[in-house]
Protein backbone atom coordinates (compact mmCIF):
# COMPACT_ATOMS: atom_id res chain seq x y z
CA UNK A 1 0.00 0.00 0.00
CA UNK A 2 1.60 3.22 -0.91
CA UNK A 3 1.72 5.96 1.52
CA UNK A 4 -1.14 9.21 1.44
CA UNK A 5 -0.14 12.03 -0.88
CA UNK A 6 -0.41 15.71 0.47
CA UNK A 7 -2.78 17.11 -1.74
CA UNK A 8 -1.16 20.29 -2.42
CA UNK A 9 2.55 21.15 -1.75
CA UNK A 10 3.15 23.38 1.92
CA UNK A 11 3.05 26.83 0.73
CA UNK A 12 6.99 28.76 1.38
CA UNK A 13 6.46 30.33 4.50
CA UNK A 14 5.44 26.67 6.30
CA UNK A 15 8.82 25.74 5.01
CA UNK A 16 10.84 28.69 5.88
CA UNK A 17 9.50 28.43 9.41
CA UNK A 18 9.24 24.63 9.44
CA UNK A 19 13.35 24.70 8.99
CA UNK A 20 13.81 27.66 11.51
CA UNK A 21 12.00 25.39 14.04
CA UNK A 22 11.26 21.88 12.76
CA UNK A 23 7.92 20.90 14.43
CA UNK A 24 8.61 17.54 16.71
CA UNK A 25 7.41 16.90 20.26
CA UNK A 26 8.87 18.95 22.63
CA UNK A 27 11.07 16.88 24.58
CA UNK A 28 12.03 19.31 27.79
CA UNK A 29 12.09 22.79 29.25
CA UNK A 30 14.98 24.19 26.69
CA UNK A 31 12.72 22.72 23.85
CA UNK A 32 9.62 24.51 25.18
CA UNK A 33 11.64 27.45 26.00
CA UNK A 34 12.55 27.77 22.43
CA UNK A 35 9.35 27.00 20.91
CA UNK A 36 7.72 29.57 23.22
CA UNK A 37 10.06 31.93 21.51
CA UNK A 38 9.54 30.77 18.43
CA UNK A 39 5.54 31.40 18.91
CA UNK A 40 6.21 34.91 19.69
CA UNK A 41 8.04 35.18 16.69
CA UNK A 42 5.41 33.78 14.28
CA UNK A 43 2.73 35.87 16.07
CA UNK A 44 3.95 38.66 15.01
CA UNK A 45 3.89 37.29 11.31
CA UNK A 46 -0.29 37.87 10.80
CA UNK A 47 -2.39 35.26 10.19
CA UNK A 48 -2.52 36.63 6.26
CA UNK A 49 -0.67 33.45 5.14
CA UNK A 50 -2.05 30.31 5.12
CA UNK A 51 0.95 28.87 5.80
CA UNK A 52 2.11 30.96 8.75
CA UNK A 53 -1.60 30.02 10.28
CA UNK A 54 -0.86 26.37 9.70
CA UNK A 55 2.36 26.54 11.15
CA UNK A 56 0.77 27.88 14.31
CA UNK A 57 -1.78 25.53 14.80
CA UNK A 58 0.69 23.10 14.83
CA UNK A 59 3.18 24.56 17.24
CA UNK A 60 0.28 25.51 19.44
CA UNK A 61 -0.78 22.19 19.55
CA UNK A 62 3.14 20.81 20.65
CA UNK A 63 3.11 23.35 23.32
CA UNK A 64 -0.26 22.61 24.77
CA UNK A 65 0.64 18.92 24.87
CA UNK A 66 3.88 19.64 26.24
CA UNK A 67 2.71 21.95 28.94
CA UNK A 68 -0.25 19.37 29.95
CA UNK A 69 1.87 16.41 30.41
CA UNK A 70 4.77 18.60 32.41
CA UNK A 71 3.47 21.73 33.19
CA UNK A 72 1.48 21.96 36.66
CA UNK A 73 -1.06 24.66 36.47
CA UNK A 74 -2.93 25.67 39.66
CA UNK A 75 -6.20 25.76 39.66
CA UNK A 76 -7.33 29.29 39.78
CA UNK A 77 -9.63 31.85 38.54
CA UNK A 78 -9.62 33.66 35.28
CA UNK A 79 -8.52 36.58 37.18
CA UNK A 80 -5.79 35.11 39.01
CA UNK A 81 -4.34 33.46 35.75
CA UNK A 82 -4.27 36.83 33.86
CA UNK A 83 -2.68 38.15 36.62
CA UNK A 84 0.02 36.13 37.16
CA UNK A 85 0.84 36.37 33.35
CA UNK A 86 0.38 40.09 33.33
CA UNK A 87 2.93 40.00 36.14
CA UNK A 88 5.23 36.99 34.52
CA UNK A 89 5.69 39.27 31.27
CA UNK A 90 5.75 42.91 33.20
CA UNK A 91 2.83 43.91 31.53
CA UNK A 92 0.35 46.90 32.65
CA UNK A 93 -3.48 46.60 32.11
CA UNK A 94 -3.38 48.84 28.89
CA UNK A 95 -0.26 47.56 27.40
CA UNK A 96 -1.87 43.78 27.07
CA UNK A 97 -5.56 45.57 26.05
CA UNK A 98 -3.24 46.74 22.51
CA UNK A 99 -1.31 43.50 22.55
CA UNK A 100 -4.44 41.36 22.65
CA UNK A 101 -7.48 43.88 21.75
CA UNK A 102 -9.75 43.32 24.57
CA UNK A 103 -10.64 46.65 26.34
CA UNK A 104 -8.65 47.43 28.80
CA UNK A 105 -11.67 48.34 31.06
CA UNK A 106 -12.97 44.64 30.84
CA UNK A 107 -9.44 43.43 31.60
CA UNK A 108 -9.85 45.55 34.57
CA UNK A 109 -13.17 44.19 35.46
CA UNK A 110 -12.21 40.31 34.68
CA UNK A 111 -9.23 41.25 37.63
CA UNK A 112 -11.66 42.67 39.96
CA UNK A 113 -13.78 39.40 39.76
CA UNK A 114 -16.81 41.88 37.97
CA UNK A 115 -17.11 39.78 34.79
CA UNK A 116 -16.11 36.97 32.91
CA UNK A 117 -13.69 36.21 29.99
CA UNK A 118 -16.01 35.62 26.65
CA UNK A 119 -15.01 32.90 24.49
CA UNK A 120 -13.19 34.93 22.38
CA UNK A 121 -11.32 36.67 25.11
CA UNK A 122 -10.30 33.34 26.38
CA UNK A 123 -8.83 32.25 22.94
CA UNK A 124 -7.07 35.72 22.38
CA UNK A 125 -5.32 35.39 25.73
CA UNK A 126 -4.28 31.91 24.91
CA UNK A 127 -2.46 32.76 22.34
CA UNK A 128 -1.24 35.69 23.47
CA UNK A 129 -0.03 33.69 26.64
CA UNK A 130 1.49 30.33 24.37
CA UNK A 131 -1.15 28.41 26.79
CA UNK A 132 -4.43 26.13 26.43
CA UNK A 133 -8.02 27.81 26.58
CA UNK A 134 -8.72 25.46 29.78
CA UNK A 135 -5.80 27.93 31.93
CA UNK A 136 -8.61 30.77 31.87
CA UNK A 137 -11.53 28.23 32.44
CA UNK A 138 -12.59 27.15 36.05
CA UNK A 139 -11.72 24.13 37.33
CA UNK A 140 -14.14 21.19 37.15
CA UNK A 141 -15.25 20.61 40.54
CA UNK A 142 -16.25 17.05 39.29
CA UNK A 143 -12.10 16.67 38.49
CA UNK A 144 -10.20 15.28 41.58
Amino acid sequence: MNPPVLREAPSKSYMKLIRRFPLTPIRDDDHLEAASKMLDHVLTLGEDDQGVVDYLDVLSDLVEAYEKEHVHIPDASAAEMLRFFMTERRLTQTQLAKEVGIAQTTLSNVLRGVRDLTTDQIVRLARYFHVGPAAFLPADPETP
